[in-house]
């Protein structure tokens, strides 16, 4: 292509594309804010009342058909598995990103990032039959009855672990592209130089990946739905069924009114904000990294 055929933007069109990403931004933010009105409005008048009444969504129990309608069972099992899950799956997910990046030959390497994409994009509700007919069935011949907290986080670790290894090694190759070659020429090894340079320096994007699976975990549900047990209890042990949140908003939304509907629009709520405060803190722990890892350098 020759010079005289590239035809740069002129500042109309810069203005014209930056109008139109900040309104693409805007309307992001404003459907985001529409979601959180609606619930809001929803389950205000339970939220309202289980403050004057001192706490009774806080409650372990959930029994719509008496007038009861704890989240705490609820909230509790979808933290432990979701965090139980995290656990699982990010010590092997940087693992596997070191291996494929920096270890594995290079067609290997391409094949297996490409395998890591398919493994993504396979449905949740795939994931969640395979674990009700294969890893249920093998739980409980060890810890029955099977399906179980255990069984829920397996599944989500499944889930998650592709995404977390993409994004960890998105993390990894720009900090081998700006670090890489200066600390080779320094005659470093290659795994010292992972251990000591590309990993502090891809911290401050591997923090937040990690937070932001953290909140697809809470937020699946057919998975889940579909290994947990689906039983409304605090979990006492790897083996107990726990039934989750978002579990129990898709297995009553169907047949619920008035006051249970308003309950489960509170669970909803409840998800949106929790999700919404991890994401703050997910910012909060990338900057609070780069500037360590600027004040380091």
């Amino acid at each position: 292509m020759s010079p005289a055929s590239i035809s740069f933007r002129s500042p109309a069109a810069d203005r014209t594309l930056y109008r139109a990403l900040a309104l693409c931004a805007g309307l992001v933010a404003a459907i985001l804010a529409l979601i959180l009105v609606y619930l809001t409005v929803a389950s205000a008048s339970l939220l309202v009342a289980d403050a004057e009444a001192g706490g009774g969504l806080w409650q372990t129990q959930w029994s719509p058909s008496a007038g009861v309608f704890g989240l705490l069972a609820m909230l509790v099992g979808s933290a432990a598995v979701s965090v139980l899950a995290l656990l699982i799956a990010v010590p092997p997910g940087l693992v596997l990103a070191i291996w494929g990046r920096f270890f594995a030959p290079p067609g290997i390497g391409a094949l297996y990032r490409g395998t890591m994409g398919l493994l993504a994009s396979i449905p949740s509700v795939v994931y969640g039959f395979w674990g009700l007919v294969v890893l249920v069935p093998w739980l409980n011949r060890w810890a029955p009855p099977g399906a179980s907290l255990l069984a829920g986080a397996l599944i989500l670790a499944l889930m998650i672990l592709p995404i977390l290894v993409l994004q960890a090694d998105l993390a990894l190759e720009e900090a081998r592209r700006r670090h890489l070659a200066g600390a080779m020429a320094l005659g470093a090894s290659v795994s010292g130089t992972v251990r000591r340079v590309l990993l502090p320096a891809a911290a401050p994007h591997l923090v937040p990946a990690v937070l932001l699976q953290l909140g697809r975990a809470l937020g699946e549900t057919m998975a889940v739905l579909m290994v947990a047990g689906n039983v409304v209890q605090l979990p006492d042990s790897l083996a107990a069924p726990i039934r989750t949140l978002t579990a129990n908003i898709a297995l009553e939304m169907a047949y619920a009114s008035g006051a249970h509907q308003t309950a489960l629009f509170a669970s909803g709520w409840l998800l949106l904000m929790l999700v919404t405060v991890l994401m703050l803190v997910a910012r909060h722990l990338a900057a609070r990294v780069a500037r360590g890892a600027r004040d380091a350098t």
